[in-house]
């Protein structure tokens, strides 16, 4: 028998506030019809004043644990990934624990930006398969609103807030692809491209900064990278691209999960994609899409879900599990 990460329940929350692509057209040389074209979105929440990554993370956990008939008691450990946390210390996790009033157990925050939800997923399932937690939360939450340069049209129209969360759990399974749970993990960087996605600024620099990003360059790292990731965390797992129900990618551009598609050699119709709704809510993005794509009644009990991301550092990797 093989332990194997469950996912047992999945949950996320969107800010009230939703900004349509036309709103930028006020301030900015852009259009709706030139956003569309270039990235597929159409609309983003933004986070309203006073309203804290936490907060997202604590809103979206309670839609996790509701959605697994659980109570915070039931919970061993909490894992967040956010670039965005509501300040340089204590961690979102444990601000997150003091919400939810869970009195026991740890807390922790994990950061490797866009692909932080990848990284949490995979630090949670090692956890699991040790022995270390029986139940974690693990949670992908941002504000990227406000690291926003609102000067910049190639930026400042693609991100948004929000957040997304399961709950993993062990389970015991054969040792096969046919299993249940996280079957593969593969994670990957390469600082040499800090430069190409960035924020400029930190705490060592005293200076908040904005979010810098080189889109081509970007764009021709992402796709190669994250069709490489995923083909090596199927093999993995002793599986090929054609066993896949759904790729639930991060959701960055529509033209970069559509090109990672294209190389797995998959339609788009097995892909999950929110991007047009959600915007890049960089560590939200991919379980904010793995909690609309089951409320949505396409993943279902059984489908093999491959989950991708990339971003800066660059930071990469790929999951695939069974729900």
């Amino acid at each position: 028998m093989t332990t194997r990460a469950v996912v047992t329940g999945v949950g996320h929350y969107l800010p009230d506030r939703v900004v349509e692509n036309a709103e930028f057209e006020a301030t900015l040389d852009t259009s709706d019809a030139w956003i569309r074209s270039r990235s597929g979105i159409e609309r983003r929440h933004f986070a309203a004043e006073g309203q804290t990554t936490s907060d997202l993370a604590t809103r979206a956990a309670r839609a996790a644990l509701t959605d697994a008939g659980l109570e915070p008691d039931d919970i061993d450990a909490i894992i967040v990934a956010t670039s965005t946390a509501d300040l340089t210390f204590p961690s979102v996790a444990t601000m997150v624990q003091a919400e939810l009033r869970m009195m026991h157990g740890f807390a922790f925050d994990v950061q490797a930006v866009c692909a932080g939800f990848i990284y949490a997923l995979s630090t949670a399932n090692s956890m699991i398969i040790s022995g270390q937690a029986k139940r974690i939360l693990v949670i992908g939450a941002e504000t990227f609103s406000r690291i926003m340069d609102w000067t910049d049209r190639g930026t400042c129209v693609l991100f948004g807030d929000g957040a997304g969360a399961l709950i993993l759990e062990p389970q015991e399974g054969e040792g096969t692809g046919a299993d249940r749970g996280i079957l593969a993990t593969d994670l990957n960087s390469d600082g040499r491209y800090r430069d190409i996605l960035y924020v400029d600024g930190g705490v060592s620099t005293q200076n908040t900064g904005f979010l810098r990003m080189q889109g081509k360059e970007v764009f021709r790292h992402a796709v190669e990278k994250l069709a490489s990731t995923a083909t090596t965390a199927l093999a993995k797992a002793g599986l090929n691209s054609d066993q896949i129900d759904w790729v639930v990618p991060h959701q960055a551009n529509i033209r970069i999960i559509a090109g990672t598609a294209k190389k797995l050699g998959l339609s788009m119709d097995r892909v999950v994609v929110t991007v047009q709704d959600h915007g890049n809510t960089s560590a939200a993005s991919i379980p904010l899409a793995l909690s609309v794509g089951k409320a949505r009644g396409q993943i279902k009990p059984g489908d093999l879900v491959v989950t991708e991301a990339i971003g800066g550092g660059l930071a990469w990797g790929a999951v695939v599990l069974r729900w």
